[in-house]
């Protein structure tokens, strides 16, 4: 299993937010922060912004905030929000033209593999990721210890 971009990108945007508490946050902010393209960004920040992961303020002293908790936030739930095509093989999609469909049991396999790294996923949430790691992450991302909340 691969996890799109999109995917990676929408993970990155989340534990940045969370890593800045209350601080509002800018699409070029995040950007700059992890070398990704800014127009990639912003549809992935639309998106996220519908899905009501975040809230999106817009003017003069507008910024990104996350809209729920970070423990709120499962990956799981992420996941699925955010990846366009989870059919592994030909099998699972509607346009399925594989001859050997109706005798082969690989499609049933790999619906109870793809259900396990879901359910995986389903166990942990945003909060997670940061833990004891946030002192990490406020260096790699290059923010100042006043700019992001403590570490609890």
């Amino acid at each position: 299993m691969h996890l799109t971009r999109f995917t990676d990108y929408s993970l990155r945007v989340l534990i940045y937010l969370a890593v800045k508490g209350e601080e509002r946050s800018t699409i070029t902010e995040i950007s700059e922060r992890f070398e990704i393209s800014r127009n990639h960004l912003m549809k992935v920040v639309q998106e996220l912004n519908h899905r009501g992961y975040i809230t999106a303020i817009r003017g003069k002293h507008g910024g990104l905030l996350l809209r729920q908790a970070p423990e709120a936030i499962s990956l799981g739930g992420l996941v699925r929000d955010t990846e366009r095509d989870l059919a592994l093989v030909e099998c699972f999609g509607d346009g399925n033209e594989c001859v050997i469909t109706p005798s082969c049991r690989l499609k049933p396999i790999l619906a109870e593999a793809l259900g396990a790294f879901l359910a995986v996923l389903d166990r942990y949430t945003l909060a997670d990721l940061l833990g004891p790691q946030r002192r990490g992450l406020i260096q790699l991302l290059h923010l100042e210890d006043g700019d992001a909340p403590a570490a609890s």
